[in-house]
């Protein structure tokens, strides 16, 4: 049923929200104070027609926007836009005493790594994203976010798909932009024969790919992808994190650094392959501790074919299960975390403790930085700036960078 709609306010993921007398309404890709029409469904409607556009409403730049999932505000003017993205950060903080700093943009066509949905059909390859609030795939030939390297081989990619596809379900190719090439890590693509093998080895080779894996396991590598984390090269392992951005990276890399600039012995916490670690390694001593022994591997093979850094050591841990205690932190006088979006706060409850009188904190979840941050305060930090960064262009999501110290107790 189509029911006229007046459009209030912006939603935490981007939706248009409307006001009813029966609960709010989430409609997708409206803008507040527009007037539209949409097919209701419970809670949420499909947006049918605008028809009092807001003055912000600007022409999308991808002909995919509504139908692919990936990008939920491509309609709103830049500046309104990042100011929204910015008030996320804002109120996920409410009731903390500390400014929120201007948001670090990030341009379009940068981001160097994405995840895309693949299946088999009758009529070949699908490769693109999935529909918002969807399992179905959306075929994408253009994307304004990612850099043009990675979408003027959507071609290549889907013939390597093709080449590794044994299975009719869904799987995921995430692939990432290096100094090397680009580098595709496959999952739950099917297992392979070795004829199957050794061909999607000679396409990966004829096609120019830095490397081709599967299920973790290497089919083929004709150059070690490279990443550089400041001045120094790491090969991360297939289908590692990385920062989505490598201008984003380098805006949060500044200020941490800044920030710890004093401190001569650093814990890196959730350290991933070192994009924090190995360039504050340039300055001071850096212990990283990190879950994922692949990445850690990574982060270690990189400072030993380094020169010029300080002393990095590194540690396989689960800091979720069994966090630094403040104790073992009292061997640092700077500190980074960067966790998963579920946040780290266990972690937080044994920084508070301790006595590291810089610490950063570096988040993709505003939330759960609000609940880390509030456990630091009431440990007796203080919070000295909340950094916003747009690292997921036209998506809900904004990373934060919130740098805190605690004053030396007096002996």
């Amino acid at each position: 049923m189509n029911v006229r709609f007046t459009i209030d306010r912006l939603g935490a993921h981007g939706d248009g929200i409307a006001r009813t007398e029966s609960g709010d309404v989430f409609i997708p890709f409206t803008l507040p104070g527009e007037t539209v029409t949409a097919a209701l469904a419970r809670d949420r409607a499909a947006l049918m027609a605008v028809l009092e556009p807001s003055p912000l409403r600007v022409v999308p730049p991808c002909r995919h926007f509504t139908e692919c999932g990936g990008c939920a505000l491509q309609h709103l003017e830049t500046d309104a836009y990042r100011a929204w993205k910015r008030e996320r950060v804002i109120q996920a903080l409410r009731g903390i005493d500390c400014a929120v700093g201007p948001i670090i943009a990030c341009e379009p066509h940068t981001r160097r790594r994405a995840t895309l949905a693949v299946r088999r059909t009758e009529a070949g390859m699908l490769l693109g994203f999935n529909r918002h609030l969807s399992s179905e795939i959306i075929p994408i030939e253009e994307c304004p976010i990612l850099l043009p390297e990675i979408v003027g081989a959507f071609d290549r990619l889907r013939a390597v798909a093709s080449s590794i596809c044994t299975t009719t379900k869904p799987f995921h190719l995430t692939v990432t932009a290096t100094i090397s090439g680009l580098d595709v890590a496959a999952q739950d693509s099917g297992l392979l024969d070795d004829r199957q093998r050794r061909d999607a080895a000679d396409f990966a080779i004829r096609e120019g790919l830095a490397r081709l894996s599967v299920d973790g396991e290497v089919v083929v590598e004709t150059k070690k992808p490279v990443v550089m984390f400041g001045n120094v090269a790491v090969s991360p392992p297939p289908g590692a994190f990385l920062q989505a951005a490598h201008q984003a990276e380098q805006a949060m890399a500044g200020l941490v650094g800044e920030h710890l600039a004093k401190a001569k012995r650093i814990a890196d916490l959730f350290s991933g392959c070192g994009s924090f670690a190995l360039r504050l390694a340039s300055k001071s001593e850096v212990h990283a501790v990190e879950g994922d022994a692949a990445a850690l591997a990574a982060l270690d093979r990189g400072f030993r074919f380094a020169s010029g850094l300080k002393r990095v050591t590194t540690e396989k841990r689960d800091l979720f299960r069994r966090p630094l205690t403040f104790k073992e932190l009292a061997a640092f006088d700077g500190l980074v975390f960067d966790p998963p979006r579920a946040g780290a706060e266990d972690q937080a409850k044994q920084i508070a403790r301790s006595d590291v009188p810089y610490v950063a904190a570096v988040s993709c979840n505003p939330v759960t930085l609000s609940r880390d941050l509030r456990i630091l305060l009431d440990g007796g930090y203080r919070l000295k700036s909340v950094t916003p960064i747009d690292q997921f262009l036209w998506s809900p999501h904004v990373e934060a960078v919130a740098l805190l110290e605690k004053p030396r107790k007096r002996r």
